[in-house]
């Protein structure tokens, strides 16, 4: 909080990885040990992620959190406490069943994986996960499901379809294969790089920043009491939308150019270090 001892944020709205989380998944105990400060000065917290339901509860129960968390970059706000879904997105039926299709022309070493009712769905024949993508289910802690073909998800209720690339250099070629796909309005779809080796194919609209932008509003918080920090692309919009925008200093260099205050690494505590600046 400042001299006078009023805090400069009601908010502090934190991606988790690469942010909040280090490289062994776990918080980084400044991190905690400030937001926990923060709160306990009536300050609120918001987790706002990539992850899904089952993926960021660990997360939220450390953190002890009341507030709704942002999930799947921006396509669904959920209390995590009841389960609740207070804002939701879907891809359209048209765009999963074309999506689907460009499956096939992805190139090697390119996995999809999609999201519906709450789970990961991968299509196998009964081939063990290639490396990659049992890295990601381990780092996020979650289940692959398998199914035999995409057509056994309801085409309806496809929240969104992350592309998972054995190497970096395989996300540039899987965003160039769906170019045309994405850039068709009639698709409705926002393509969004959230790590190194993850493209993202999610509702148009769907964003961190959107969904802020609802959860604000639903909450009556005005977004220049909001200090929202992250690292990736995918963190961008909800960077400039809140009053304060801050990027972790080992981040995206696009998103470290375009925020207000960049500030520590993430292992050195890149949310204490915001918390700082919101309560000198």
């Amino acid at each position: 909080m400042s001299a006078t001892g009023v805090r400069t944020a009601e908010w502090i709205v934190t991606d988790l990885d690469g942010t909040l989380v280090g490289r062994d998944l776990r918080i980084v105990e400044a991190n905690l040990a400030a937001l926990r400060r923060f709160t306990g000065a009536g300050g609120s917290v918001v987790v706002a992620t990539g992850r899904s339901e089952e993926s960021a509860l660990p997360y939220y129960r450390e953190l002890g959190l009341a507030t709704p968390a942002i999930l799947y970059n921006g396509a669904r706000i959920v209390d995590l406490s009841t389960g609740a879904v207070l804002y939701r997105r879907c891809l359209s039926a048209a765009a999963w069943a074309r999506l689907t299709l460009l499956f096939d022309e992805m190139p090697d070493g390119v996995w999809p994986v999609a999201f519906s009712g709450g789970r990961a769905h991968i299509r196998s024949a009964g081939a063990a996960p290639s490396a990659a993508l049992a890295e990601y289910a381990r780092r996020d802690r979650i289940a692959l499901a398998r199914v035999g073909s995409w057509g056994e998800l309801p085409f309806d209720e496809i929240i969104k379809v992350m592309l998972i690339c054995d190497r970096p250099g395989l996300v540039g070629a899987a965003e160039t294969a769906l170019a045309g796909f994405a850039a068709d309005p009639g698709t409705g779809v926002t393509l969004v790089r959230s790590e190194a080796t993850y493209l993202e194919v999610l509702p148009a609209g769907a964003t961190k920043g959107t969904a802020l932008r609802e959860l604000a509003a639903l909450r009556g918080v005005p977004m220049d009491r909001i200090a929202a920090i992250g690292d990736n692309p995918n963190d961008l919009d909800m960077i400039q939308a809140a009053g304060l925008g801050a990027a972790v200093g080992d981040g995206d260099p696009g998103v470290r150019a375009a925020a207000d205050v960049v500030v520590a690494d993430c292992a050195a505590g890149a949310v204490a270090d915001l918390v700082a600046r919101v309560m000198p």
